[in-house]
């Protein structure tokens, strides 16, 4: 893993990443690809004086990415990574996973598990609350990216459309990884963790990933009929891994 100090830092490791899935034609590009965009966006922020806390936010963002960061180094090196992220990154040999899926379980243990972290350790030796406003812009911002992948999985899937209105299960599927419930989940995890110390904080991290990695699995084994569905999409789905990167970038 390269030293990873500033905002800049994290988007040209990101960009290296991308670059060396691309070339492999591996589906770990997908999140990657994402996550640069969630980057991006988070430095126009920052220049743009978006924050209360430019700093911190910074800081914040430095220490948020590092955590998938050293995850997926880490993965691919066969070194012991939370089972979150194991999750996320096993479906990557498989044919089966719709973008989709490999999106909303990277998701799942980046904010769930990551976010939560990343948040307890910026506000360390200060009141937690006085993160609360900047913790949700930065919610707004993934939420936004979220948006606007939604509309080019829509290009990727032609079908796409048709299942989300038409398929109410699916739709429940879905609601249950909303941004909302993501965002509340992980501020009540950090609020919970920053209070903790040494081993305390060991246990209630572990507790977490275990709680993330059970739900990791609801996405990658969503049940007969969204499976039937995702099967269809993934027959559906146009160009190879290196052009569906692309299409995230």
């Amino acid at each position: 893993m390269p030293p990873i100090n500033t905002i800049d830092d994290v988007i040209e490791t990101l960009q290296e990443i991308i670059k060396e899935t691309t070339n492999n034609k591996s589906t770990l590009g997908y999140f990657a690809a994402l996550y640069l965009k969630v980057t991006q966006k988070v430095k126009d922020g920052i220049s743009n004086n978006f924050f209360e806390d430019n700093v911190r936010m910074e800081k914040l963002d430095v220490i948020f990415a590092k955590r998938y960061i050293k995850a997926y180094y880490d993965y691919k090196s066969n070194k012991p990574i939370s089972e979150s992220w194991n999750k996320a990154f096993s479906i990557s040999t498989k044919y089966w996973p719709i973008v989709l899926q490999h999106l909303l379980i990277g998701m799942n243990a980046h904010i769930n598990l990551d976010l939560g972290i990343a948040a307890a350790k910026v506000s360390e030796g200060k009141p937690i609350d006085d993160l609360k406003n900047d913790f949700n812009k930065i919610n707004v911002i993934l939420s936004s990216l979220v948006d606007e992948r939604e509309k080019d999985l829509s290009i990727i899937w032609p079908f796409l459309k048709r299942i989300l209105k038409f398929t109410h299960k699916l739709d429940t599927f879905l609601i249950n990884f909303s941004m909302e419930l993501a965002r509340d989940g992980a501020w009540s995890f950090a609020v919970k963790l920053v209070s903790k110390t040494g081993n305390n904080k060991v246990q209630l991290i572990k507790e977490r990933d275990y709680k993330v990695a059970k739900k990791a699995g609801i996405i990658s084994n969503p049940g007969l009929i969204p499976k039937i569905i995702f099967k269809i999409v993934r027959v559906r789905e146009r160009g190879s891994i290196p052009d569906k990167i692309a299409d995230f970038e």
